[in-house]
């Protein structure tokens, strides 16, 4: 087998029984990358220089064909309610049959950092069977120092093989296309999916799993500084705005998707970002756009004019998943190190389709932890197929496909954690106003980027509050810079018995889904639920 690249000469496929294998490059760079993935037939050279490539079928991720093998380690740690378990016997024979699989192929290998704090992270090398997969992962975790190479030992092994159809009758899987990873021997194996968020998502379950007994908060969101050390964190589910609203050239960006909290402040899992790219436009997100336009990103499913190569961000013809993933140094204003002191302001994004939430709340420690065990946004019409109507989504922690342990254990980590630091709690609505999609607008991004500026810089505090008659958190009653009416959601609709009704069913969701909680949390948790307080 040849063997090319920086590596650990003491250490190399360890205890991974590969054999056969055409070749083996370990840690190659962006430009032998980008000339294997051309040779290979993987993608297209766009006009701007980034790498364009298709993902077949699986344009997003496979929440169902994700599985944990069940063991005396995740027994009794793991939320099974929400995570498919697999045999270890099943995962022995998927590794087996993966392994053989391999022979005669050209892998690439990557050893990377998963966490930017040293305290904390995960080192971990993967072996895939697509070039562009290699670039992307390079892309998306932290990448070690050449003299690193040489010493490096890894926690973590993916092996991810697009090429690879699972059996379910042999391997216990649902389908073709499978995702199963072992904590406790800390081995994750891909296959069936070309979809290369798959990997990084495969990183962040491990950490979630992995950093809660030390005291560290994993958390899907991105984060800020400012310029006086005044660190922010934006949770919130895909499209609310977390990788737009953290762009902010005022402040420093630490990263634009999952974070790490603990003693040492906050730190960033991954050494780059994966930009949704759908309609983006130079003049709304000149930061990303540019990002579009250099070497070493990586186009997913963005189609390409076909004469002059350039990227038509408008065209979802492939998927409304269209994304960008390039390291976080093609950000101007990006942190060098991916680190932050403890938070001052804490952000959760939703994007309410049902226009009947406030532009900005504030949330007491008990409402925080209500809000984010919800985890609430809403799809509209036309992201998904079957969707026609506004659609309320729930996913606990802003984050439930990655959460191996119980969503209480992550809240209450949290909670404690605001108390301690003294973090003020927002939630802000990016979603609709004067009425529900398809009637009224989206909300101003000036209007966010305004009062999101007052809750950063502390100003927001010192405003006139009232409380909110449906959802009992408090609302700001005026903000320089904002339309008065905004602040007073009943009042941009033109139909106010249709709000109200609205508003009433929204909160009536709200309650359903924290049914599964109640158990679980504090009185105050379970007071900080909304209920309407006016009468019918």
């Amino acid at each position: 087998m040849k063997e090319t690249g920086l590596r650990n000469e003491t250490f190399g496929l360890g205890s991974f029984a590969f054999e056969g294998l055409a070749s083996l490059r370990w840690n190659g760079g962006e430009a032998e990358l980008y000339e294997t993935a051309i040779r290979n037939g993987e993608g297209r050279v766009a006009a701007g220089g980034a790498l364009t490539v298709t993902t077949g079928v699986h344009t997003g991720r496979s929440p169902r064909d994700k599985f944990v093998v069940r063991d005396a380690l995740t027994e009794p740690s793991v939320w099974w309610d929400n995570n498919r378990e697999m045999s270890r016997d099943h995962f022995d024979l998927l590794l087996a049959d993966m392994l053989a699989h391999a022979k005669g192929r050209a892998l690439e290998v990557q050893d990377l950092y998963g966490g930017a704090d040293p305290d904390y992270r995960l080192p971990t090398r993967l072996f895939v069977e697509y070039a562009w997969h290699a670039l992307f992962i390079r892309n998306l975790l932290i990448r070690p120092a050449a003299e690193e190479l040489a010493t490096f030992v890894p926690e973590l092994t993916i092996i991810d093989l697009p090429s690879f159809k699972a059996d379910p009758a042999r391997h216990g899987t649902r389908t073709e296309t499978v995702i199963a990873c072992d904590f406790t021997r800390k081995i994750v194996l891909i296959g069936g999916t070309s979809y290369a968020g798959e990997m990084k998502k495969s990183v962040f379950t491990l950490l979630n799993f992995l950093l809660p007994p030390q005291g560290v908060m994993p958390m899907h969101c991105s984060a800020n500084v400012g310029p006086a050390g005044d660190s922010a964190l934006f949770f919130g589910l895909s499209g609310t705005g977390k990788t737009t609203l953290s762009a902010d050239p005022a402040r420093t960006l630490v990263g634009d998707d999952e974070h790490g909290w603990g003693d040492n402040g906050i730190f960033n899992f991954e050494g780059g970002c994966y930009a949704k790219t759908i309609r983006l436009s130079r003049e709304a997100e000149p930061a990303i756009f540019s990002t579009t336009e250099r070497f070493g990103t990586v186009l997913e499913n963005v189609v390409l004019d076909p004469v002059t190569r350039v990227p038509d961000f408008d065209d979802g013809s492939l998927t409304e998943n269209t994304r960008a993933a390039y390291p976080i140094h093609f950000i101007a204003n990006a942190s060098e190190t991916g680190r932050a002191g403890h938070p001052k302001t804490i952000v959760m994004l939703t994007a309410d389709a049902f226009g009947v939430m406030p532009p900005i709340a504030r949330l007491s420690p008990a409402e925080a932890m209500y809000h984010f065990l919800s985890g609430y946004t809403a799809k509209v019409a036309g992201t998904e197929k079957g969707v026609t109507e506004p659609e309320a989504t729930f996913s606990t922690c802003f984050g439930a496909p990655f959460m191996p342990r119980h969503p209480t254990e992550y809240g209450n980590l949290l909670r404690e954690l605001i108390a301690r630091h003294g973090a003020d709690c927002w939630l802000v609505n990016t979603g609709w106003t004067g009425g529900k999609y398809g009637v009224g607008r989206r909300m101003p991004i000036k209007v966010t980027r305004t009062l999101l500026a007052a809750a950063l810089d502390g100003s927001l505090k010192s405003a006139g509050f009232r409380t909110d008659p449906y959802f009992g958190f408090k609302v700001p009653t005026s903000v320089a810079g904002v339309e008065p009416h905004l602040l007073y959601p009943a009042k941009t609709w033109a139909d106010k018995a249709a709000f109200d009704e609205t508003a009433r069913a929204l909160v009536g969701m709200f309650r359903r889904n924290f049914e599964k909680f109640e158990g679980s949390v504090d009185a105050d948790v379970r007071a900080a639920a909304p209920a309407v307080r006016i009468a019918a």
